[in-house]
């Protein structure tokens, strides 16, 4: 399997468009040292996949977050990506989460956001009800409601045969003003439906599509890296710190030798001691970016 790469593709003679993304080490940067619940994984991993997938349908540059927020257990898991597909993501889960649970019972009663913010232009963020089985479901509703675009999402997130960690889905979606595009979604959308999970981790690109779509004429572009990306840094940290009051910095810096930031995205702990404090709040504010 390709690893880490977003394949877009279209169907030459239909009016329905497709894309693919196999996923291994930008998911497993998302999970890795947090402790999260086998079906919380499992959750996350089909959040960024479905990100993914949308991120890719952007006409310009900007980001989308899929943010799920609940009165269950879990009570966030957010993925956010960008039209260079960096992602990053995490989630936040108070209690035990049973080995079976559904997206229901770890978030109760909530709702998904889905944001999209360009880099020109107005930010848009839709709310929509977790009225669906799964979040492939969720998600093609609001695509039926909000952007009256027939669309339908294969996602899927677990271990492979080998008992590798992997994220991987697909996505088909209706052109616009295609006049006959009703039925060729259909023909797609079951073929697509015989999909399995190890064909989606373990296949080529080009075997999976030929598997599946073999009788049409399929045109793949060229594939796009996806990688983790948080973008903290030390200086965004020590920005962070000088918006704090001072005495309640050097209070901090008295009881505990130091103040630090965790980076909840990639797990890094920035840590300042009290020379290095005293020397943020002793320089002007816009010069603090020449700290390393």
């Amino acid at each position: 399997m390709a690893s880490n790469v977003l394949n877009r593709y279209l169907f030459e003679d239909l009016s329905v468009r497709g894309e693919l993304v196999q996923l291994d080490s930008a998911y497993q940067s998302i999970i890795a040292n947090k402790n999260y619940p086998v079906p919380l994984q499992g959750l996350l991993g089909e959040l960024l996949v479905a990100t993914t997938l949308l991120t890719a349908t952007l006409k310009f540059e900007g980001s989308i977050t899929l943010q799920l927020q609940g009165d269950g257990p879990v009570s966030l898991a957010v993925i956010n990506g960008d039209h260079e597909q960096k992602v990053r993501g995490v989630a936040r889960f108070d209690g035990s989460i049973d080995g079976e649970a559904s997206i229901h019972d770890m978030l109760g009663k909530g709702h998904l956001v889905i944001t999209i913010d360009p880099k020109q232009g107005e930010r848009y963020q839709g709310i929509v009800a977790l009225d669906g089985n799964n979040l492939s479901e969720i998600i093609e509703g609001y695509f039926a409601n909000s952007e009256q675009l027939r669309t339908r999402l294969w996602l899927r997130a677990g271990q492979d045969s080998s008992g590798d960690t992997k994220a991987a889905g697909m996505l088909l979606q209706i052109l616009p003003d295609a006049d006959d595009s009703e039925e060729h979604f259909d023909h797609l959308e079951k073929l697509t439906d015989t999909i399995k999970t190890d064909e989606l981790f373990g296949l080529e690109v080009n075997e999976l599509l030929y598997r599946l779509y073999n009788q049409e004429k399929v045109r793949i572009f060229d594939p796009q890296p996806v990688t983790f990306f948080c973008g903290c840094s030390r200086q965004r940290s020590a920005a962070a710190i000088r918006t704090i009051d001072r005495d309640e910095v050097n209070s901090i810096v008295a009881e505990e030798g130091s103040i630090s930031l965790h980076c909840d995205y990639c797990g890094t702990n920035y840590t300042f001691d009290k020379n290095e404090v005293d020397a943020l709040f002793d320089i002007p504010s816009n010069d603090n970016k020449t700290l390393h």
